[in-house]
C-alpha cells in the first residue's frame, strides 16, 4: 500500500526521537519523589504530561509536580538520541509540508530535537499550543491547520496508541512506528519498524511507503 498526502505531520518522542530510556529515568525518579506506583504509568506514553499528572495526584499537588517532571525531562534531554532514519525521512519532505506534533511542552521538544541533531520544522505544535491533547484530535487538526492543508490530505507518522487515535479522530490516514509498542497494538494503514523503513516520494504529491530491507 502507498499513501498519498499533501503533508506529513511526525510525532517526537518514539518517532523521530529516541527518548525511551530519557523518559523512564525521569518519571521513576518524579514517581518515587512523588510516592506514585509507576505501575500506573503503563499507558501514559504519548499524552501530555498535564492529562497524565492530573490522573495520578489531587489538584493542589498538580503544579508543582508539573514543575518537577519539566526540570528532570529537560535536564535529561541531553541523552536522547535520533531515531534510525529519522534525519534522512525529514529531509525527504519538502519544508512547507511537514511538521511535528508532539505532546511535550516546547522546551522539552526543542531540547530534544537539539540533541538528537534533527532541525525543528517550521511547523512544530506542542502540549503549549492546544487545550485538549492526544487521544484528542485538537493536536493533529491544528498543525494541518497551520501548514495549511486539509486533514484529509495529510499522514501522521506516530509510535503511540494515543497518538494514532488521535490522528485518526482528525480523519488522516497513519503510518506507525512500532518502537514502543508492538506492531499488533498500532491500528495504522502502514506499519514501520523505524523512520528508516518510511519512504517518501517529494517530487509532486507526497507518496508514503514503507519499504523493509
Amino acid at each position: 500500500m502507498v499513501l498519498k498526502a499533501e503533508a506529513i505531520l511526525l510525532d517526537l518522542d518514539g518517532t523521530l526521537v529516541d527518548s525511551t530510556d530519557s523518559i523512564a529515568r525521569c518519571w521513576l525518579r518524579w514517581c518515587r519523589q512523588f510516592e506514585v506506583d509507576p505501575a500506573r504509568l503503563a499507558d501514559a506514553h504519548g499524552r501530555t504530561t498535564a492529562d497524565i499528572v492530573a490522573d495520578l495526584l489531587p489538584g493542589h499537588r498538580v503544579a508543582a509536580a508539573m514543575a518537577r517532571i519539566d526540570e528532570l525531562e529537560i535536564e535529561d534531554a541531553g541523552t536522547v538520541r535520533p531515531m534510525p532514519g529519522a534525519a534522512e525521512l525529514l529531509a525527504a519532505i519538502p519544508a512547507g509540508r511537514r511538521a511535528v506534533v508532539t505532546s511535550g511542552n516546547a522546551v522539552l521538544a526543542a531540547a530534544r530535537m537539539s540533541a538528537a541533531g534533527l532541525p525543528a520544522p517550521a511547523v512544530v505544535v506542542t502540549a503549549d499550543d492546544v487545550i485538549r491533547g492526544k487521544p484528542h484530535p485538537e493536536p493533529y487538526l491544528l498543525g494541518a491547520e497551520r501548514l495549511g492543508f486539509e486533514p484529509a490530505r495529510c499522514v501522521v507518522v506516530e509510535d503511540a496508541p494515543s497518538g494514532i487515535a488521535a490522528a485518526r479522530a482528525a480523519g488522516m490516514a497513519v503510518v506507525g512506528i512500532a518502537s514502543t509498542h508492538e506492531a499488533r497494538r498500532l491500528e495504522a494503514d502502514l506499519v514501520a519498524d523505524s523512520p528508516a523503513q518510511v519512504r517518501v516520494d517529494g517530487t509532486g504529491p507526497l507518496l508514503v511507503d514503507v519499504v523493509v530491507e
